[in-house]
């Protein structure tokens, strides 16, 4: 046991961000290896930007479609952030702009 005055310090959790990115492949109208490229840019950037407070996770439509329809309700790309299972928000789209790691931070710390 420790003493009351020299309690551990417990992980925190950071938030997540699930990016719901559509499928790719032979056939479909979705994104080039090109723009799949920028997306990845884009997201390493953002995640630079939130630190540790949020970690991106990409979840790609063609590998875990149970998981996309799950949090899907308007169509993909589009992003949901999240703090212990719970939805904090969501919007369609990349995140993607300046202001973006600002508004994300908000949302999180709103929550708290």
């Amino acid at each position: 046991m420790f003493p009351s005055s020299i309690l551990p310090l417990l992980p925190v959790h950071p938030a997540m961000l699930l990016v719901l990115l559509p499928s790719v492949g032979p056939g479909t109208r979705q994104e080039t290896p090109l723009v799949r490229s920028a997306t990845n840019l884009l997201l390493k950037s953002l995640q630079v930007q939130l630190g540790a407070a949020i970690r991106i996770l990409k979840v790609d439509e063609a590998s875990h479609p149970g998981v996309v329809q799950a949090f899907d309700g308007r169509g993909v790309p589009a992003f949901v952030l999240l703090r212990d299972g719970a939805e904090l928000w969501r919007q369609q789209g990349l995140p993607e702009g300046e202001p973006m790691a600002a508004l994300l931070l908000s949302k999180v710390a709103d929550a708290t």
